[in-house]
C-alpha cells in the first residue's frame, strides 16, 4: 500500500522497518491487555536492535522509552542464561541484575500522529488479507 513506480529500495526498506515497529506495538498492546500492567520501557537486543530508526519508531509507537542493552548481540548469551536458570545455577532475578543499559530512545512523536499511522497500517494489513487466490 502506498508504493508507486517511483518507490525504490529505500522506500521498501523503510516500509519493512516500519512494519517491524507496528508489529511490535501489536504484540505489546496484546501483552498489556492480557496482563493488565502498563509497559514502562521496552528493552531490546539482537541484530535488528542496532537500527536506531527501528528504536525511534518503536518508542514513538509504544509511547515509552526503548532501551538497547550495552550488548546488542545476546542470542548466545540468552541460551546460556536459559540453561543456567534451568540447571539452578541462576535465578531470573540474578539475570535481571546482569543486564546493562546502552542506548535509550525516548518517544518524541505526537501520540495522535503515531496512533493514526498505526491505524492506517492496520487497515492496510486487513485489506491485504483477501489478496490471495484460492486454487
Amino acid at each position: 500500500m502506498g508504493l508507486t513506480r517511483g518507490s525504490g529500495r529505500a522506500e521498501l526498506a523503510r516500509a519493512s522497518v516500519e512494519a517491524m515497529a507496528f508489529q511490535t506495538r501489536d504484540v505489546v498492546d496484546a501483552m498489556v491487555r492480557a496482563s493488565g500492567r502498563p509497559l514502562a520501557e521496552l528493552r531490546v537486543d539482537g541484530g535488528a536492535s542496532v537500527m536506531d530508526l527501528l528504536l525511534r519508531l518503536q518508542a514513538d509507537q509504544l509511547g515509552v522509552p526503548v532501551v538497547r542493552g550495552a550488548s546488542a548481540e545476546t542470542t548466545a548469551l540468552g541460551a546460556a542464561y536459559a540453561a543456567g536458570v534451568g540447571s539452578g545455577r541462576w535465578t531470573i532475578g540474578d539475570l535481571a541484575q546482569r543486564w546493562r543499559p546502552g542506548t535509550r530512545v525516548e518517544p518524541t512523536r505526537d501520540r495522535r500522529v503515531a496512533d493514526a499511522d498505526h491505524a492506517r497500517w492496520r487497515r492496510a494489513v486487513e485489506r491485504s488479507r483477501s489478496w490471495t487466490i484460492d486454487d
